[in-house]
């Protein structure tokens, strides 16, 4: 909270003239819209103004590092937001009721980060209170003392991604993070009590949390609240305001109905007139109209307008850390990749914990000289590979427990504060079960540096609930995240450290087995001396002129040992290692494709890995070329890999008999 600003009776008078004039900001956006949730935006209006007036941040800096940070997790409420924001400086609050929820404006339907005072896309209720405790956990590592506040609905809580974030923010003492329950006792469908009963201030009390309970439409009270809760220095805090849905309208008030119903005209102007403000509808209306693109020269399309502003609205890192020398691994090393990911962590852990992880401040607020690290993990660090970072920098690893949504949204929030964040997992868990998380982080832009294990069928003995193999088609459908299958650990190694320097969110999904490292006709390992890693860019492994084989990952290694059966047979055929299926290099695919069939050979499900990508390209081009896919049919057995891989029709000799039969029908 902001020491320079007392409730004084001028405020207290101040909020209520605003209050009454955001409620009518809230109306209109909605009916003007003709969607929209007034309901909750008008319960929860009272908190918004008391916390947008009194935390610590500022309408013409909204972005300065020592801010609060306000997460609002119920994002429907954005007209309420959007009017506190615009009402108290943030931007005009012309354009937010005239652009609400109109294409080509950042005022979307619910929450997005590009408005300004908005720290956090939010909609997909249940994740506020992670992202806040990811926000919290910024303040630890980077040294600063801001506040994070939380606002969330009384409905949410029933998220079971919230009780997680509530035991983490105990554990690890985020002790300056305060979280407001806007409690109106409604949710779409009728009364949380009728819909899902729950003891939402027992289940704080009982994580360890302090709890407050205000009137949700007194100033005055949310005020001394938030100020008790700031000053609260030794547990996280939870204040309960107690609201009326649609309050100060009355056919509104109390009706779950209005939760995401807009007004009709004829129910606007009724309420205009309880509220005693000025129906101006029509201004709004033709503000709106303007936004329409006018067809004349030079005028720029609403597609257009979209890409400059998604241009212009960017969220942009600057990491830096230690990143330490390539490690090169050789023939006779027997390793995994994923041991390879744990032996960079552990180097990291070595160069820069020496240094200090916890970040130096610079008089140039713009300037990180050391950047942290933290490292999340859920139960698995031995298997994972992070144990040794763990044992050497304990104070920035996070162990979650068994809680996968929670540490993911919290390790995306923290990636977004100029922290190097890693969360390591199994394949299952960190994409397959968390996707809601991932596509909520990619929404966000974050910074976060994703590694699963146990991707694929090669990890055999734990059976299809464990064998991650569709990872890379349900990735694929997040449009920031860029994707790496490495194919040993040299290329790993280099993999990961290119992806921690590199701005943006990435996924770099291995298997779990010990893996040949991948060598050069001379028996030198590929992927060292002058190698560097090059996002998007192909491999040629091995060359041939009559077919091509295109792979990734752990299958790689098979795909030599199919060439050199074939070369053995007089069939000299190219390998092609293609780490970053949804980048292409289109350069040597389309030289692929002239030369002549391909046949894809990948560890994932067939329907929608690198098979379809490849299928597509070529379709694309208007080729006509002898094509095949060879990929996972069906959810996989127990057992020894090899015999998956025979039952599958993935066997090397299954992959030389296919390149022999597709070269022979090309002829």
């Amino acid at each position: 909270m902001s020491n320079k600003r007392k409730l004084t009776k001028e405020w207290i008078t101040k909020l209520k003239d605003l209050a009454k004039l955001s409620r009518g900001d809230i109306l209109k956006m909605t009916t003007l819209a003709k969607c929209g949730h007034p309901g909750g935006s008008m319960s929860s209006i009272d908190i918004y103004l008391v916390l947008y007036s009194f935390a610590n941040v500022d309408p013409v800096h909204p972005d300065d590092p020592d801010r609060d940070r306000i997460i609002i997790s119920h994002g429907h409420t954005s007209p309420g937001v959007y009017s506190a924001l615009g009402r108290l400086g943030f931007f005009n609050i012309d354009d937010a009721i005239s652009g609400f929820r109109k294409a080509g404006s950042i005022f979307d339907g619910h929450l997005d980060w590009k408005v300004p005072g908005v720290e956090w896309s939010s909609g997909n209720l249940g994740q506020g209170l992670s992202a806040g405790c990811g926000f919290a956990l910024s303040g630890k590592l980077l040294n600063n003392d801001f506040h994070t506040f939380v606002v969330m609905s009384d409905g949410e809580q029933q998220k079971g991604q919230v009780s997680e974030a509530r035991r983490f923010a105990k554990k690890y003492n985020l002790n300056e993070l305060t979280v407001i329950i806007d409690y109106n006792g409604l949710q779409i469908s009728g009364k949380i009590t009728d819909v899902m009963p729950q003891n939402i201030k027992g289940n704080f009390i009982s994580d360890g949390w302090k709890v407050l309970e205000v009137n949700g439409h007194d100033h005055k009270q949310i005020y001394e609240a938030l100020k008790k809760s700031v000053n609260t220095k030794d547990t996280p805090v939870a204040i309960f305001a107690y609201t009326t849905m649609g309050k100060d309208v009355s056919f509104m008030e109390d009706d779950e109905q209005f939760h995401g119903k807009a007004l009709s005209i004829e129910q606007y102007k009724k309420a205009t007139g309880e509220l005693n403000i000025d129906d101006d509808l029509n201004k709004y209306y033709k503000l709106r109209q303007k936004m329409i693109p006018i067809k004349r020269k030079g005028d720029i399309s609403l597609k257009e307008r979209v890409k400059k502003i998604e241009k212009e609205l960017k969220r942009t890192y600057k990491i830096n850390v230690d990143f330490g020398t390539p490690k090169t691994y050789y023939k006779e090393d027997k390793l995994d990749n994923r041991t390879a990911f744990g032996n960079v962590m552990k180097e990291f852990a070595e160069l820069n914990c020496k240094k200090s992880l916890i970040y130096e401040k610079s008089s140039n607020f713009n300037e990180s000289p050391i950047s942290p690290i933290a490292v999340f993990d859920c139960d698995l660090a031995t298997s994972v590979k992070t144990d040794k970072f763990a044992s050497i920098c304990p104070n920035n690893f996070f162990e979650g427990g068994i809680q996968e949504h929670n540490t993911d949204t919290i390790a995306g929030a923290l990636s977004t504060q100029n922290v190097l964040t890693f969360f390591a997992d199994f394949g299952v868990f960190g994409i397959d079960e968390t996707y809601n998380q991932q596509r909520l982080n990619d929404i966000n832009q974050t910074n976060l540096k994703l590694v699963t294990t146990h991707c694929g069928l090669n990890i055999g003995e734990d059976g299809k609930t464990h064998q991650c193999i569709d990872y890379l088609g349900v990735m694929r459908n997040l449009y920031n995240f860029s994707i790496i299958i490495p194919a040993d650990p040299n290329q790993t190694d280099r993999v990961i450290r290119y992806i921690s320097k590199t701005p943006g969110n990435f996924l770099v999904a291995m298997g779990r087995s010990k893996i040949p490292i991948i060598l050069k006709d001379d028996e030198s390992p590929f992927f060292a001396d002058d190698y560097r890693f090059e996002y998007g860019k192909a491999d040629l492994i091995k060359s041939g002129d009559r077919a091509t084989i295109i792979s990734m990952g752990f299958m790689l290694h098979r795909a030599i040992k199919a060439w050199e059966i074939l070369k053995n047979k007089g069939y000299l055929v190219r390998v092609l290692n293609v780490s970053c299926p949804t980048n292409i290099d289109e350069k040597i695919i389309d030289e692929c494709i002239n030369m002549g069939p391909i046949v894809t050979y990948e560890d994932h499900n067939i329907q929608t890995g690198l098979g379809n990508i490849i299928a597509d390209y070529i379709a694309q081009s208007g080729k006509r070329i002898g094509f095949k896919k060879m990929g996972i049919g069906s959810y996989g057995l127990s057992g020894d890999p090899e015999d998956l891989f025979e039952i599958q029709g993935l066997s090397i000799e299954n992959l030389v008999n296919s390149l022999i039969k597709i070269i022979e029908i090309n002829k």
